[in-house]
């Protein structure tokens, strides 16, 4: 049987930039696996917000290459949580990470699960001094034992895959004659995704009223159209069909977060635009220099 080998490896996690983990976790695979590329997906995903990492693994899952996907954001490092490998796609990648709902979306996009493991077989792992940086001692040296042709099977013990724990994803509801939303993202330009896409709100029309509260506790409406750009968008708000064909509310060349008040877990209900006047209350909007996706 041909072993399966990996050239490359996709890493997303919650370290940051600002310490070493990020350097030493790329310095373990480069020395275990030289020829394997690293791609860094993001760091940034919000310190142990395992939902913010696990809705940003399923932004790019579409997107990464054939091979390992080593996602860390891991609140309960050290616990009797397991560290697992995925296999998806009939061999042709492998995901890597803690078994806390983190890859639970990323692998249902993937294909599915076909096999697990749990990374228990410490010789595939560092000699660790402590219990508490997992991408070190047991995800880094997986990902590159992979690539060199280490069968997943001998990484661990298998599990069935169906019992993996699975991912906290929001969904919208019906409420009266209105969607409710909820903000998934909000990326660095203010834009802010809705875990809606531009075919549930079809039947609204191209306008649509948007209800949310702020920060201060203001119960806010106003007016959107749903347009494929920002700069379609004009004055105001728009409601614009993003990279991923979600709804995200945003302003032209400002952060609709910023300028609204609002943010990630916020709900947003979304209806049938009814109001000719289109705003009930004001709120300034604040212009910035720059503005892309």
């Amino acid at each position: 049987m041909t072993t399966q080998r990996y050239d490359t490896i996709s890493f997303l996690s919650d370290y940051g930039t600002r310490d070493e983990f990020v350097g030493i976790v790329k310095c373990v695979i480069a020395d275990l696996a030289p020829h394997a590329k690293v791609i860094d997906l993001t760091h940034d995903v919000p310190p142990f917000d395992v939902r913010a990492g696990s809705l940003a693994l399923a932004r790019c899952i579409s997107y990464v290459p054939t091979g390992i996907v080593l996602a860390v954001v891991d609140p309960g490092v050290g616990t009797a949580r397991r560290a697992v490998a995925v296999s998806v796609g009939a061999g042709r990648g492998v995901l890597i990470g803690p078994d806390n709902g983190l890859l639970s979306m990323g692998t249902a996009l993937a294909g599915g699960a076909e096999s697990a493991v749990v990374l228990n077989n410490p010789e595939y792992q560092l000699a660790t001094p402590g219990a508490t940086f997992a991408g070190r001692d047991i995800f880094a040296p997986a990902a590159a034992h992979l690539c060199n042709g280490v069968p997943l099977s001998a990484l661990g013990d298998p599990i069935d895959p169906n019992l993996l724990l699975p991912g906290v994803v929001p969904l919208s509801r019906k409420e009266g004659d209105g969607l409710v939303a909820e903000i998934t993202w909000v990326d660095r330009y203010g834009n802010c995704q809705l875990n809606v896409g531009p075919d549930e709100v079809a039947t609204f029309g191209t306008t649509l009223s948007i209800t949310f509260s702020t920060a201060t506790g203001e119960r806010v409406n106003r007016s959107a159209s749903v347009v494929p750009n920002f700069s379609a968008i004009g004055g105001g708000i728009g409601l614009v069909i993003d990279s991923f064909g979600m709804l995200a509310i945003c302003v032209d060349r400002g952060s609709a977060a910023e300028s609204l008040s609002i943010g990630v877990g916020d709900a947003v209900t979304l209806s049938a635009h009814s109001d000719p006047t289109g705003v009930s209350t004001t709120v300034q909007l604040r212009r910035n220099p720059a503005h892309s996706e």
